[in-house]
């Protein structure tokens, strides 16, 4: 009998040794598949730093405005001027675009301008009346659901010949491993159903599938915001901040046009997002113009290459120059410890920040930005709220008012959008401080900053003023392990 009891013992001390073991051994396959996703090569061609190039560069800002009686109004420069340039295309025209669906962001009653819809029908017409013209469409899987829904924009784009492509993200570098190291074991591979949604969507009134949900929890985008075309007067590039979806009309937003090489450059800034999903581009070559101490150069930044040139602006920014920021989304440790190190150096920093508090932008816990300003202004940094400002801005003066520089385009000031897990695009520029330019982003930022003209733009501090502990040290956390939406 004693002899029976210890092999049963020892029986089920040898299954529990097995079960530890292969649990053990899944763990650890789990963890190096996280690793692994975070650090993996990029594909060739992204984190890209251009070279500086002279250009014609002009700034461009949508305004959404609180007058003195309390009406809001809009001003929708960057996308008339993206109407414009896609009139003006002579045989290209490359778009990639985060949203491309007036389904996201719809209000009851609806909004003034469906830009999406806008958009697509002068891509439509461009194509009808030159079925030559070459027109390419990249965008993000965001659109589609995640493959839950077919957008109607997709359909009237395909049906008339242009080529229309979700960017394929699965080569990208995982932001949010806790999960992604899972997502590529188990599930990737799973089919989905258009149509088959059963799930409510926190971005329309559609319905998600399951596997939807999980693909969105790897919060990997194709964040870039960029139109190129060819025009009688050469290549132009439109790179900016300004979302096509229906709500765009409650959002302020900035963008730059360049002109010549450097719009060049952003057209073959393209090719890696192409390539990454079987799609081809034009290749261009383009002479470059002569560089004097003078000339306005532009620079196209992706990825962390946009990272670097912000928080070296912000190293290099000297006692009594001024540096003015406009964020969506700030939350990168980097860039806030530049911040902060500049203030300490007696540059002039202001920070105007979203409160994320809009139920339009789906932002309602004031997460990041509520806490990274609660840092930011016991540091001594001035900061100001801006309901509606959608931008990504830096603006760099000298104390002598004689060079400056600016960075604008897609990428949030986050860890996801900063350090190669996104895509993303900005644009770098160098010059005269009296050059147009600058003048009117310096414009565009004091008009908000000081609510000039009458209108009402943005607030003080104390009014969305964070005192929480808890909640500053779950955006640290959130940021750290990438398990959150910014």
């Amino acid at each position: 009998m004693r002899i029976f009891q210890r092999f049963q013992n020892k029986f089920q001390w040898s299954k529990q040794r097995y079960f530890i073991s292969i649990l053990s051994v899944l763990f650890l396959v789990y963890v190096a598949s996280a690793i692994y996703h975070t650090v993996k090569p990029l594909p060739e061609g992204l984190d890209y730093t251009g070279p500086l190039r002279a250009a014609k560069v002009e700034f461009i800002a949508d305004q959404t405005l609180v007058n003195a009686q309390g009406q809001v109004y809009t001003e929708q420069h960057i996308f008339n001027a993206m109407l414009d340039m896609v009139h003006r295309a002579k045989t290209t025209i490359v778009l990639d675009m985060f949203l491309l669906n007036d389904r996201f962001g719809q209000t009851n009653p609806p909004t003034k301008r469906l830009f999406a819809q806008e958009l697509v029908q002068a891509l439509v017409e461009k194509k009808r009346l030159d079925p030559n013209m070459n027109i390419i469409v990249m965008t993000d899987q965001m659109n589609s659901l995640y493959g839950s829904i077919l957008p109607e924009e997709y359909v009237q784009l395909r049906r008339v010949g242009v080529e229309l492509v979700e960017t394929n993200l699965i080569s990208l570098r995982a932001s949010n491993p806790m999960w992604s190291g899972l997502w590529y074991l188990c599930c990737q591979g799973l089919g989905n159903d258009v149509g088959g949604g059963w799930l409510p969507s926190p971005l329309s009134s559609d319905r998600l599938t399951l596997r939807s949900y999980l693909n969105f929890l790897n919060f990997k985008t194709n964040h870039r915001r960029n139109l190129i075309v060819d025009t009688s007067e050469g290549w132009q590039a439109l790179v900016g901040s300004k979302n096509i979806n229906a709500s765009g009309d409650f959002q302020s937003n900035t963008a730059v046009i360049v002109h010549g090489a450097a719009a060049v450059d952003v057209l073959n800034s393209e090719q890696p997002v192409a390539k990454m999903s079987d799609t081809a581009l034009p290749y261009v070559l383009i002479k470059d113009e002569p560089i004097t101490a003078n000339t306005l150069q532009a620079q196209v930044l992706t990825e962390q290459a946009i990272g670097r040139a912000m928080v070296e602006l912000l190293n290099q920014a000297k006692k009594a120059d001024h540096v003015d920021v406009v964020a969506f989304c700030l939350s990168d440790r980097q860039v806030i410890h530049a911040l902060k190190a500049a203030h300490n150096r007696g540059v002039n920093v202001r920070v105007l920040l979203n409160p994320n508090q809009d139920k339009l932008t789906r932002y309602n816990n004031g997460m990041p930005n509520r806490a990274v300003a609660q840092e930011l202004f016991h540091a001594g940094v001035n900061v100001r709220w801006c309901e509606r400002c959608h931008a990504r801005m830096l603006v760099k003066r000298d104390a002598a008012q004689q060079r400056a520089e600016l960075i604008l385009g897609s990428a949030n000031m986050t860890s996801r959008n900063l350090r190669n897990y996104n895509l993303e695009t900005d644009i770098r520029v160098v010059g005269l401080a009296n050059d147009p330019v600058f003048m009117q982003a310096q414009q565009h930022f004091n008009q908000s900053w000081l609510n000039e003209g009458n209108v009402h733009k943005s607030v003080a501090y104390e009014e969305f003023a964070s005192y929480s502990r808890v909640k500053y040290w779950l955006y640290r956390f959130m940021e750290w392990t990438g398990f959150s939406s910014f």
